[in-house]
């Protein structure tokens, strides 16, 4: 659970931006929010630029990216990202950062050398491999000058204090296994405990066991957008929210410990004032359907990453990143799956059920929970019962996530949902 500044600023962030969405997120992590991602961009001196020399990307004498010192002034004199890291650790907050896979073309042009060993640049790129979505780079050679270069890369983020990396361009769109499992290695030899995050997205369903063996998290959509159905006019990899229910629903046997598909930032609140796709915008999300987007995200397990500015949290968007019981869903139940819905009746064709299992040893102890989601553009009225859903033909009451309200203690249940709308229930 975090928040990754590209959504709202795209690779413009600069230092004081990024402290003041962290601040605001360390009043949330009460609900579990803790991760403070800098998003891609940290290293160009010039985020506006059409072309790798116009924005001025800053490397190390070896070819690993560093902050650009004018937006991120406490990287002066060789500290790096080391001084933000101390500082969100101080605040309770764990820090990531994104980055481009592949060895910088300028390291290569160069043919700099590789900290700590006899290769230079050149020795680890494979310049056939480039990344559609950036021209920055080059691929990483399967070798040992590869891996050490990687190797050299990930050391110098767990100096700073690095606890997660998003690797862009890696787990769809220049898919590598041998790079990601050299980035897992370097995470091994850094030294430090360092989640591995791949995007962008969708991956490959065929892909799922190789990439499991190396990340702990990888995205299984495109970027959400702030739109139900399509993509928005912004461009680039994004998708609706729609589209997310049919993936989830085939990578769910994959969610698990240190193996969490994602279903990628949320798409919530103010996006601005640079977002990575379009323009400074409100989400154009309904409320509804902001409240759907979290739900189906927390049942699936998916890791929750906020793409909102967090300086401009207005008082719904507050309310709905600490919806307390929702948010413990996510984190504690033990296995979620779909549940079919095609047979259970009227109205069912157009929406969605998850039924998720909580095992935990503590004092809520067992529960089942369901969601209800309709996908349709209209109210819908669904009426089932419990045993169809899965549990005994007892009677059962579910208590609303949303607003702690009991349904009638029966052998069914009725829920009735507004147009993309969504309701949760925890079963005792």
């Amino acid at each position: 659970m975090g928040w990754n500044s590209f959504g709202a600023y795209g690779l413009t962030i600069n230092e004081a931006q990024f402290r003041a969405n962290a601040t605001v997120m360390a009043g949330l992590q009460q609900f579990g929010w803790k991760y403070a991602i800098l998003g891609d961009g940290w290293s160009m001196g010039n985020p506006a630029g059409k072309s790798v020399s116009e924005r001025r990307y800053q490397l190390s004498a070896n070819g690993i990216p560093l902050p650009d010192p004018a937006r991120f002034p406490s990287s002066v004199n060789g500290a790096g990202l080391r001084a933000l890291g101390n500082w969100l650790h101080q605040q309770g907050l764990r820090f990531g950062i994104q980055m481009v896979a592949g060895i910088p073309r300028a390291a290569v042009a160069a043919n700099l050398p590789i900290a700590g060993t006899n290769f230079h640049a050149t020795d680890a790129a494979d310049t056939t491999a480039t990344c559609p979505g950036d021209d920055s780079t080059y691929g990483v050679a399967d070798n040992a000058a590869g891996q050490a270069f990687y190797s050299s890369e990930l050391r110098l983020y767990a100096s700073w204090g690095v606890d997660l990396v998003q690797v862009d361009c890696i787990g769809a769109e220049r898919y590598s296994p041998s790079e990601i499992r050299q980035i897992a290695q370097a995470i091994r030899n850094a030294g430090r405990p360092i989640a591995l995050s791949l995007s962008s997205g969708p991956a490959a369903f065929e892909n799922a066991a190789e990439i499991r063996e190396s990340a702990q998290i990888w995205q299984v959509v495109a970027t959400p957008s702030d739109n139900w159905d399509s993509p928005q006019s912004g461009g680039g990899s994004s998708s609706g929210v729609r589209p997310a229910f049919d993936l989830l629903a085939k990578w769910f046997p994959y969610a698990g410990p240190d193996s969490w598909p994602n279903a990628g930032m949320l798409a919530v609140g103010w996006l601005g004032p640079n977002p990575g796709y379009g323009n400074a915008r409100p989400s154009a999300l309904t409320a509804d359907e902001q409240r759907t987007e979290l739900a189906f995200w927390a049942i699936t397990r998916s890791p929750l990453i906020l793409g909102a500015n967090l300086t401009r949290l207005d008082d719904k968007t507050r309310a709905l990143l600490s919806s307390q019981d929702l948010l413990f869903m996510n984190q504690s139940v033990t296995y979620s799956r779909p549940v079919e819905s095609s047979t259970l009746g009227p109205g069912f064709e157009r929406a969605k059920i998850w039924r998720a299992t909580e095992e935990s040893p503590g004092v809520r102890g067992y529960a089942e929970y369901y969601g209800f989601f309709n996908l349709d553009d209209k109210p819908v009225t669904l009426h089932t019962t419990w045993q169809q859903l899965g549990l005994d033909n007892g009677k059962h009451s579910g208590e609303s996530l949303a607003d702690d309200s009991q349904t009638k203690t029966a052998k069914d249940i009725t829920v009735t949902l507004p147009a993309h709308g969504s309701a949760v229930y925890r079963v005792n």
